[in-house]
């Protein structure tokens, strides 16, 4: 019986398996040949050079002295995510050490990657030990360093920052440390005091729209003035999520016209009509109404922390409110947004925050 079932079974599963690896690698082999596996926009549109690097003119002016052939310091890149950090320095790597050299001369560890004090102790030790050469296989001059980059530095922990300290002094003739981070204050004050700091400011406007009507141009996206221009406002300075939201926006529409309101859904978003009419039922002071539309709110699958942020946004800049008014709102705002980073109910949040609001428009 055991012989009966052996036998059937090695004879079908294995000529199958044989069967479809043929076939795989034949579809991997003909797809490669055919067409370019597509990269999304964010890493298509990187820069590849330090003059593709948008609107941060300090960090790039130091960077080409540097690539003229003046020595490199220690960088310690900080500001808002999407600005250009990690960009600017592979654009830099890059440049210096051509697309040869570039895999050996260059460390990067990103947060995703173990950075603990065992790895700061070993592996970056042992990387900025071994000596670098000063020439290149196409004849340019080439700096006698290797290059370190720390992406998301300021989530590593204290002990594996201190251990950083000794071998950015020791292995100083052999090695450059670029650090990246969002918050300097979370990194330790001896390794900012070694480092030239530059700050990443937020793109501006004009900027990140001339970026995105290039990526639009070259990649033929039809889209309308105002969806640019709102695209840049929910950005918020980062192009990197501008591009994402450009590209998302696209796979959506599916070749036709991009407009704001598209835009609006794909960034999640609340619309000004559904902001309007929870202030106006706040105004209105029944209750039962503010508790109904609540609960649309959240089962339409809004994200209270959003409708916060757009809150603070209206209240602050509205003339409607007294000073008063805004304060206690205000406050009561940023207690919701503390509950819900805390992890707290969202229903019972957006209802606990309407009433306040109910209770300052109608006291009057």
């Amino acid at each position: 019986m055991q012989a009966f079932l052996k036998g059937p079974s090695s004879i079908s599963t294995k000529p199958p398996a044989a069967k479809e690896k043929g076939a795989a690698g034949a579809a991997g082999s003909s797809g490669e040949g055919k067409k370019l596996k597509p990269i999304p926009w964010v890493e298509k549109y990187r820069p590849k050079n330090v003059d593709e690097v948008a609107f941060q003119d300090e960090v790039v002016a130091v960077l080409k002295k540097s690539l003229e052939g003046a020595d490199l310091p220690n960088l310690l890149f900080y500001g808002p995510p999407g600005t250009g950090k990690t960009s600017t320095i592979l654009a830099a790597a890059r440049e210096l050490y051509g697309p040869e050299l570039f895999r050996q001369r260059v460390l990067e560890l990103n947060a995703s990657d173990e950075r603990g004090i065992q790895v700061i102790r070993e592996k970056v030790k042992a990387f900025a030990q071994l000596t670098a050469s000063g020439t290149r296989s196409d004849g340019k001059v080439c700096p006698p360093f290797k290059i370190v980059i720390l992406d998301e530095a300021d989530s590593m922990t204290s002990a594996a920052q201190a251990a950083l300290r000794r071998t950015m002094e020791k292995e100083s003739k052999t090695t450059r440390f670029c650090l990246i981070c969002n918050y300097i204050s979370r990194i330790i004050e001896p390794l900012t005091s070694r480092c030239s700091k530059f700050r990443f400011k937020p793109l501006s406007d004009k900027i990140q729209q001339q970026r995105l009507l290039e990526v639009s141009e070259k990649e033929h996206v039809k889209i309308s003035s105002e969806a640019v221009s709102y695209l840049v406002k929910v950005s918020e300075g980062d192009l990197r999520k501008a591009i994402t939201f450009l590209q998302s926006a696209t796979r959506l529409m599916g070749g036709k016209e991009i407009t704001e309101k598209i835009v609006t859904e794909i960034a999640g978003v609340i619309p000004k009509e559904t902001t309007d009419e929870l202030l106006s039922v706040c105004r209105s002071a029944s209750f039962e109404k503010l508790e109904m539309l609540a609960k649309n709110l959240i089962n339409e699958g809004y994200a209270v922390a959003q409708l916060v942020n757009q809150l603070h946004d209206t209240i602050v800049e509205s003339e409607d409110y007294s000073d008063k008014q805004k304060s206690v709102i205000v406050e009561k705002l940023a207690e919701v947004d503390k509950c819900l980073a805390d992890g707290a109910d969202e229903f019972l949040q957006l209802v606990s925050l309407c009433a306040l609001v109910m209770q300052q428009l109608t006291q009057n």
